[in-house]
């Protein structure tokens, strides 16, 4: 396994692996940029077909924390980290404390917080071997998913009002693939603003709950792609936009919850020659690492709501960017990340200079 030379390795600057022979803990924790601040991200657990799949993950979700913060406004560097297992069987008390340890030796570097195959419950367990643990109830924001659902669907919102010059969503058809956490809770606020549900997801339960509760069409997981949909939302895994899935395709908008969806970076603007509005996945997935960047003693949930709506803005000024400029939206976003970077890294090294 190569580090240096992989092709997701972007100036990482620490990529640390973790066992505990003990609990079985095989972990991967990657901190990729803390210009901004301290790098916060989630805590993956995925039964990966290798370590170099891990690997790859790791790298590639880190390296989109740091533009997530970035393109968000908020004062948080870039990190994640991945367990390796089956969230479904593997997961003990004892392994999240073991993984609390392994956080705590970054003395703060990192920020650990829930995500795929993790839970708030897995986290608040980590919480007793390391305080660097955020986004659970005793850190005041609590799960972030609904502050996630709640950036994505302001993000949709935008992008229907620029591509379809929708006002409202009454009738549009949202093609959801995923019904975790963020992908149930969005689907909860489309149906509650009028929109048509088409779903899939690989647990039946979920599919039959959002059928009962939400009027939703079900339909086979690999078939979502197929769907005559105004929207696209993948809200599962990453990399789910590649040669075979885009031309696929029917609808005219993404916007999904789903960190990495590009296969590859090409992938943009083969969307945008498809003629197929892009929202990039860092900007619309942005809500739960805002809500986070406002725990403290004086957490007001009613105003990081607040600056989680304006991913609406965010995205549509994005949208309308990439327009004028002629290229593709994932661009787009990474421009305004990467500008903000060098601004602060600038200042920085000025207020260096002056002391």
């Amino acid at each position: 396994m190569t580090v240096f030379s992989a092709k997701e390795f972007d100036n990482h600057e620490d990529v640390l692996f973790f066992h505990d022979q003990k609990t079985g803990l095989k972990a991967i924790i990657a901190v990729h940029n803390t210009t901004l601040g301290p790098a916060l991200g989630g805590t993956r657990m995925w039964n990966y077909d290798s370590e170099e799949e891990a690997l790859a993950d790791v790298l590639r979700l880190s390296r989109g924390m740091t533009y997530k913060s970035s393109l968000a406004g908020v004062n948080l560097g870039g990190g994640k980290s991945v367990i390796i297992g089956n969230s479904r069987t593997d997961k003990t008390p004892e392994l999240f404390e073991a993984f609390g340890r392994a956080v705590d030796q970054l003395g703060g570097t990192y920020i650990a917080a829930e995500d795929v195959g993790t839970t708030v419950p897995d986290l608040e367990v980590a919480r007793r071997t390391t305080r660097h643990i955020a986004g659970i109830t005793e850190g005041n924001s609590g799960d972030p998913s609904p502050a996630t659902a709640w950036g994505v669907f302001h993000g949709l919102r935008a992008a229907v009002e620029f591509e379809l010059n929708r006002s409202d969503l009454v009738g549009v058809k949202v093609a959801v693939q995923g019904l975790g956490n963020v992908g149930y809770g969005l689907c909860e606020l489309l149906k509650d603003a009028g929109a048509e549900l088409i779903v899939a997801d690989p647990h039946e339960a979920a599919v039959e709950k959002a059928v009962k509760n939400l009027d939703a069409t079900a339909v086979p997981i690999d078939a979502i792609y197929d769907q005559d949909a105004d929207v696209f939302a993948p809200c599962a895994l990453g990399a789910i936009l590649n040669d075979d899935t885009i031309g696929r395709l029917k609808a005219r908008v993404i916007a999904g919850s789903a960190n990495n969806q590009l296969a590859e970076d090409r992938h943009a603007k083969t969307l945008m020659d498809k003629g197929i509005l892009y929202a990039p996945d860092y900007a619309i997935n942005a809500g739960g690492i805002i809500i986070i960047s406002h725990e403290g003693p004086h957490f007001d949930r009613d105003k990081a709501m607040l600056q989680v709506a304006g991913i609406h803005d965010t995205c549509l000024s994005i949208f309308e960017r990439a327009k004028r400029e002629q290229i593709a939206t994932a661009e787009i976003a990474d421009k305004i990340a990467l500008e903000r970077l060098e601004r602060v890294r600038n200042e920085k090294a000025e207020l260096a200079l002056a002391s």
